[in-house]
């Protein structure tokens, strides 16, 4: 099992996350922006082979040009260090940024 991080730890990795914040569910979120649903749905499946190979699956939500995030560790009962690495990663991914 993974530890859950404190508050204070929570704050240090959240500010190593640009445009990630803390929902009312006590998860890290962030909504991605595309060009339009075949790229949130290109943007999508990388995230979901990235988070297959962490073992570390996030909830998604898709509306045509929007994904949305959420990560949580179940397992932890809260955030995990796994949230965060993996939240890094996934805003190292390719996404195609609307041309308005």
């Amino acid at each position: 099992m993974t530890a859950k991080l404190t508050p204070n730890q929570i704050d240090l990795e959240l500010k190593k996350i640009p445009d990630w914040k803390i929902n009312s569910n006590g998860e890290i979120e962030k909504t991605f922006v595309s060009a339009g649903f075949q790229q949130s749905l290109l943007f999508v499946n990388a995230v979901g082979l990235l988070a297959e190979s962490k073992n570390h699956h996030p909830d998604i939500l898709i509306q045509w040009n929007k994904v949305k995030l959420c990560l949580t560790t179940h397992d932890s009962g809260g955030l995990s260090e796994k949230d965060f690495q993996l939240a890094k990663q996934i805003n190292e991914l390719p996404l195609l940024a609307p041309t308005n």
